[in-house]
């Protein structure tokens, strides 16, 4: 932990039991936690202005209430009878850990609390008898803190007695590896990749370096190395049975051989139930977090229907649809909850569909949470802006001064270009970008951000060979920009710092002064040219190029063990298209075109939260894509206000999903 780290938790923990202190309350708690560390030579370079604004703008962040819709069917309410009987350890140190580790606000925690009780309260009661299935989805913005919240789901649902935890995460070994090692951090609070059993002298992580004066236990059947994925080899070895003394965990691709595997391991320990007529597990509640529920889970077949528009016994679904459902089939009690932040998919899954086979299908028939984004987000709306729409109920907003308009890539990436495409050069519009983003490194070194992770994504094609090609060029690119930030002298070197300085005055100055003293960026300082001209090299000589496009490929982006900050360039298609999170996103270069609504907005990967640094982001892309986000923001808007609207004439998910059909 840095100086400046150990100095804002101190701060907070001095204003403990504070929602919205005061400024002068915080200078106030500032100066005696800085007077403490450093009769302790524990405040090097913290900087007293620099953490009052820092923290000023932490508390001044609000979350609005979520709205649900629900069916009350079947359920049998238990939550707030039990509450005060269980013990909410997991749920507690994770709490600790997002304030104490992590800087949320307390306001934050509780809103977060909040939401999580109110998912939780609409599973069953794991200890509830006989059989019983709940099908629900949360709905949140691209990259507003989805993984978070189920984290927290995960946390409570394990001490309030549901055994078994299985998150389904994408496609792609990287995404499942990267969402392993969250929950390892902030529910499992150890490595899970060098060990699995608990006693074997795991090195603790995250949560688990709160002290609680307890051991929280569960096993982890997967880990989060990048071939870490679920093995019943490797399950029968960890011991895993369903039902056990402690809560097992596993974190599975939406793999058809990975779920298949899944569904046998769990056969393996069912037993006939002759009031069912199948084989299940019984005494081991399941919940199944599905991440990108609207992502392969869906079943895109045909749904055969009778005479009388009912759906048939005999349907066919995909793999991953068929397997997921089957794997639920296969417990006595089962929860699943689908994560996903473009639910339209999820929202048309026919709520009839049930064969004597797999069981019913995901449509979340018993609730949707509609998840509020923080006040600190920047999503869609606050990226694109909003035209006014009467009709639809939605005021005209604004687009931040970030997004810089493509016009020079048809030549050197034409539309509908193949896989033997070479493109021969890079186009001024990227190198420019590449020069943006050195420009926010250094900035970010200025404003004391120097152990913070940098990302810079380039999305151009879909095609591998083609991004080959693009990230050589854009190494070639850096290198010698690197070598001329060194070595130059003379004509040259005023040449390569003139180009610079020329985007420092005409764009960074004009834009930070539009953006802070927002509500998105309260606090903040600028430098002058003469402080950033200074950090340019040692900026750029820290920036890597990576290729990131399959699960084979060796280039990752390893940010957790990359403790004084990576600073990368990620040139990837797919890949990086969906789910996978790149740490402290300032410049984003995006050529890929798609008419699919969730494929796009999956697609803005520089949505969500960038704490002092928003006003150094930049979104390079095409007037064309500019005007296809702007129409799904407008969508977007129109089915969140629509479901408000349901949620207040206390409509059933599925009366919801007639409405939008």
């Amino acid at each position: 932990m840095t100086p400046y780290e150990t100095a804002r938790n101190l701060v907070q923990l001095l204003l403990k039991g504070e929602q919205t202190p005061p400024p002068e309350l915080i200078r106030e708690k500032v100066r005696m936690a800085l007077s403490m560390l450093v009769g302790q030579g524990l405040a090097e370079g913290v900087e007293e202005e620099a953490l009052i604004r820092d923290l000023e703008t932490l508390y001044s962040i609000w979350m609005s209430q979520g709205t649900i819709l629900e069916d009350k069917q079947d359920h049998i309410p238990w939550l707030p009878d039990r509450k005060a009987e269980i013990n909410w350890d997991f749920w507690d140190r994770y709490r600790r850990y997002l304030e104490e580790e992590k800087g949320w606000s307390p306001a934050t925690v509780d809103r977060l609390e909040q939401l999580t009780d109110s998912i939780l309260e609409r599973l069953e009661e794991p200890q509830r008898p006989g059989d019983w299935s709940r099908r629900g989805m949360v709905v949140g913005q691209v990259q507003s803190g989805k993984t978070s919240n189920y984290t927290g789901l995960i946390c409570k649902a394990v001490d309030a007695g549901y055994k078994l935890i299985i998150v389904l995460a994408g496609l792609h070994n990287s995404l499942r590896s990267q969402t392993q090692l969250r929950l390892d951090e902030g529910f499992l609070g150890w490595d899970s990749q060098n060990n699995r059993a608990f006693d074997t002298g795991n090195r603790f992580i995250g949560a688990g370096l709160i002290p609680t004066g307890k051991q929280l236990r569960a096993l982890p059947v997967t880990s989060s190395a990048e071939k870490g994925d679920f093995s019943k080899k490797i399950a029968d070895q960890c011991g895993a049975a369903p039902g056990g003394a402690d809560p097992i965990l596993m974190i599975v691709k939406k793999n058809k051989t990975v779920l298949n595997n899944l569904v046998k391991w769990a056969l393996n320990w069912a037993n006939a139930d002759p009031q069912l007529g199948r084989k299940v597990v019984r005494n081991s509640p399941l919940l199944i977090i599905d991440d990108e529920a609207d992502n392969a889970s869906v079943n895109t077949k045909e749904v055969r229907l009778d005479d009388a528009g009912i759906p048939r016994e005999e349907q066919d679904a995909t793999a991953i649809n068929k397997l997921i459902r089957q794997l639920l089939h296969s417990f006595e009690k089962t929860a699943y909850v689908g994560y996903t932040a473009t639910p339209f998919a999820n929202i048309f899954i026919h709520p009839q569909v049930r064969t004597s086979e797999h069981g019913e299908d995901l449509f979340p028939r018993h609730f949707i949470v509609n998840l509020p984004a923080p006040s600190n987000y920047v999503g869609p709306v606050q990226v694109f802006g909003l035209d006014a729409d009467s009709t639809a109920d939605l005021e005209s907003v604004t687009g931040l001064n970030i997004v810089r308009i493509v016009e020079d890539q048809d030549e050197w990436m034409p539309t509908g270009h193949k896989k033997e495409h070479v493109p021969p050069y890079l186009p001024t519009s990227l190198k420019e970008a590449i020069r943006v983003f050195i420009l926010s490194c250094s900035v970010r070194i200025w404003r004391g951000q120097t152990t913070a992770h940098n990302s810079m994504l380039v999305h151009v094609t879909r095609f591998k060979a083609v991004q080959e090609v693009v990230s050589q060029l854009v190494k070639d690119e850096l290198t010698s920009l690197q070598r001329r930030l060194r070595y130059s002298e003379g004509d040259a070197l005023k040449q390569v710092l003139d180009e610079f300085e020329y985007l420092w005055n005409t764009d960074f100055i004009p834009t930070s002064e539009m953006i802070i003293g927002t509500e998105l960026q309260p606090t903040g300082l600028t430098p002058s040219w003469d402080d950033v001209k200074p950090l340019l090299y040692q900026a750029a000589a820290r920036i890597q190029v990576r290729k990131i496009n399959d699960d084979k490929s060796k280039d990752v982006l390893d940010y957790w063990s990359s403790l004084n900050g990576l600073n990368v360039i990620a040139v990837g298609g797919n890949k990086l298209s969906r789910g996978l999170t790149l740490e402290g996103l300032s410049v984003s270069y995006y050529l890929r075109a798609s008419k699919m609504y969730d494929t796009l907005m999956q697609m803005g990967r520089w949505f969500g939260y960038r704490p002092g640094y928003l006003d150094l982001c930049r979104l390079y892309t095409t007037d064309e894509l500019v005007e296809w986000y702007q129409h799904i923001t407008v969508a977007s808007e129109e089915l969140r206000k629509e479901f408000d609207y349901m949620a207040n004439m206390s409509a059933t998910p599925e009366e919801f999903g007639l409405k939008v059909r």
